[in-house]
């Protein structure tokens, strides 16, 4: 199929140039454009295109009240002390009765507010499920074509089943607190198993210990590792414990567990469980170190790419089901005539999966039209 690039809009045009010339201004006008989905909003992002992949994307979830923005301002301070520049993306959720968001997390970063080497945007989930805003990642895509270094992704409190995060994220962090429930909680599926690094925050508070110690344990028994090697708590005789490896294994089969699971499979990356109080800085160097290594992991093993590969795949798909929708529901010969089957949907005589199909043949014109092409195909692609 032959394709060409539309003509750039006059408006968009000066936005992009002064983008390029590393404008905060431009910047934040075009991740308003973007998020919005106005008029232009695909010229922006297909001119940011071939410079993705250079931002690291860290993504921070976590239940209600686990301290994710102050850990995200301290995580922010310690990059910009190391000379990155560093673009946040917040999400909050939208009220179900109003329709309106707080977006308040500026309000809560407001010691880096003011830096220029960081921009953050609150984003509204706009009813979108999952953790995240529609736009998010077309957002990310903004900051990241823009030159940050590093780019945070603070999700609303999230539920076990909201994991967007880990499909925007080259690494995730999940963010508990003592108070995030019992040892079956870190065994449910769901948002304990996208994290590449956990951090138990608020450590000073009781259960943090235990809870750490919970998460190891829940590690090692996914993993597959079991601890039949690991001498029971009761009735052990300390005294014949070889050495201080098996002893500490003795006092915390979690621990063991865990270790076995690495054995097991050496060359995967098993999560470290950190300990962390946000509010008064502790904890933060270790969660970047942790996050570093992550991304040295992920190089290193080509998990990268794949992760990469992955979100660029899912993007064609999100546009296409994009697309596909606003054909369809905004055409409104589409729409009278399913308003017209309703009679015999409502009598029996017709059947939901009949309707579907007849109307997916009589609006195949309005699938298959181009809307914007980006680039040629390239040579020897399937068009």
């Amino acid at each position: 199929m032959s394709m060409t690039t539309p003509p750039i809009d006059a408006a968009i045009a000066r936005v992009l140039e002064q983008f390029r010339a590393g404008k905060t201004a431009a910047l934040a006008r075009a991740v308003s454009i973007v998020e919005n989905h106005r008029a232009g909003f695909e010229q922006i992002l297909a001119a940011q295109h071939a410079s993705l992949g250079r931002a690291r994307r860290i993504g921070l979830t976590g239940p209600p009240g686990a301290g994710k923005s102050t850990l995200t301002t301290r995580l922010a301070r310690l990059y910009r002390n190391e000379g990155k520049t560093v673009g946040i993306v917040a999400v909050d959720p939208t009220s179900p009765f109003t329709g309106g968001a707080l977006l308040g997390d500026r309000i809560r970063m407001e010691e880096i507010a003011l830096d220029p080497g960081v921009f953050i945007r609150s984003m509204a989930t706009r009813g979108s499920l999952g953790g995240l805003a529609t736009a998010t990642r077309e957002v990310c895509d903004v900051l990241d074509g823009f030159g940050m270094d590093v780019i945070i992704i603070e999700t609303v409190g999230v539920g076990q089943s909201e994991l967007d995060v880990a499909r925007a994220a080259d690494s995730t962090v999940v963010v508990l607190v003592p108070e995030s429930g019992d040892s079956i909680q870190t065994l449910k599926a769901g948002v304990m198993e996208i994290a590449d690094v956990f951090t138990v925050n608020k450590a000073d508070r009781p259960g943090a210990d235990r809870l750490r110690n919970d998460i190891e344990l829940m590690l090692g028994l996914r993993a597959g590792a079991t601890t039949q090697n690991v001498p029971a708590h009761h009735g052990v005789d300390l005294r014949n414990i070889p050495d201080r490896d098996a002893l500490r294994d003795a006092m915390n089969p979690a621990r063991a567990a865990r270790a076995a699971a690495h054995l097991e499979s050496p060359e995967q990356w098993t999560p470290p469980v950190l300990r962390s109080i946000a509010a008064q800085n502790e904890g933060i160097a270790e969660i970047a170190d942790a996050i570093a290594r992550h991304f040295r992991y992920l190089e290193a093993s080509g998990e990268l790419r794949k992760r990469r590969r992955a979100r660029l795949r899912e993007r064609v798909m999100e546009v296409v089901e994009q697309q596909l929708r606003q054909r369809l529901w905004q055409d409104t010969a589409t729409l009278a005539w399913l308003d017209a089957q309703l009679d015999g949907l409502e009598d029996g005589t017709l059947v939901p999966f009949a309707v579907a199909d007849t109307l997916r043949a009589r609006s195949a014109h309005l699938l298959t039209g181009a809307t914007y092409a980006p680039l040629p195909m390239p040579t020897g692609a399937s068009a």
